[in-house]
């Protein structure tokens, strides 16, 4: 007698036997997920360091660094004491370091804010609004060699930034050396006063880059032992200095600088010889790019026979 198959009862509920992988399939699933873990890690990489493309600059001597290095078509915005390029002049006006406007700076969608290291509170603005930013702070020439770099390095033209940050290096070398073995006289480098008088006048103290750049010219600065950028010195404090050379930085040059105020200190030696001079450029008061020809213009004021 034949036996008849096992008839199934409706129920009786199915019993499915597990699918067995094969292991050569398991592999490659395995595989493409590393990959595509590996994929993913490195797009956010190269998210991360992608070159920014809407730059707003808060700093005059950092926008003239990304003019300089060839991220300039890329600056969007720029503070209200921005005129080095020329090309800034057409560009909105974000405020500057004590009235920075963040609404405008946040409505025009930067990818990057160069601001200056102080501004604590629009860094902490900035960062809760997810814009990355540079702290850009005002140092030696040294460190404005630095900045160029480290600027080249954050928007990708680190070819050009280093050959910039080169060319200043070489270029300051070069006055350091024009000047060498000469007489080295006492300077005093003023960057500001009241017209007309010589109250609330402040020179360069021992440190910055004016500071810096005032030692490559050839000139011992008279206020080298006051380890600050600024100095506010009173008529006794210039007396007692005695520079042999005084030398005024005027940012504007649409009027011709007033020295007359010097005669009232006829015992300085430099009112004595006759050296008090004005210069005049945003050059001599930026730390930018421009550092070197302005190095240079002051060894001409210091050392006229060397040039």
């Amino acid at each position: 007698m034949t036996p008849q198959p096992r008839r199934r009862d409706a129920a009786t509920p199915r019993v499915r036997r597990p699918r067995v992988r094969r292991p050569e399939l398991q592999f490659r699933h395995s595989i493409a997920f590393v990959l595509l873990l590996v994929l993913a890690a490195w797009l956010a990489v190269v998210g991360a360091q992608a070159p920014p493309q809407r730059i707003v600059s808060l700093v005059p001597a950092a926008t003239e660094i990304l003019f300089a290095i060839g991220a300039g078509p890329r600056v969007v915005a720029v503070s209200s004491y921005d005129h080095e390029p020329p090309e800034v002049e057409r560009l909105p006006r974000v405020g500057a370091l004590l009235d920075p406007d963040l609404e405008r700076i946040l409505g025009l969608r930067p990818d990057l804010a160069v601001i200056y290291g102080t501004q604590h509170d629009l860094r902490q603005q900035l960062t809760r609004a997810g814009v990355p930013m540079v702290g850009y702070t005002h140092g030696g020439l040294a460190d404005v060699t630095a900045a160029i770099r480290a600027l080249g390095e954050r928007t990708g033209t680190s070819s050009t930034a280093n050959d910039v940050a080169g060319r200043i290096e070489r270029d300051l070398a070069a006055t350091r050396a024009r000047v060498s073995g000469r007489q080295t006289p006492r300077v005093l480098l003023v960057f500001g006063r009241e017209p007309g008088t010589l109250r609330n006048l402040y020179a360069s103290g021992g440190v910055g880059f004016l500071h810096d750049m005032l030692g490559i010219a050839g000139g011992s600065n008279v206020f080298a032992d006051q380890k600050r950028e600024s100095v506010q010195a009173t008529a006794e404090m210039l007396l007692a200095s005695a520079p042999d050379v005084v030398i005024e930085l005027h940012v504007d040059g649409s009027s011709p600088a007033d020295l007359s105020p010097w005669q009232a200190l006829p015992a300085l030696p430099a009112v004595q010889k006759g050296r008090i001079v004005a210069l005049t450029g945003t050059d001599l008061v930026t730390a930018g790019p421009r550092v070197a020809t302005a190095t240079e213009r002051l060894a001409k004021a210091i050392h006229p026979g060397a040039f």
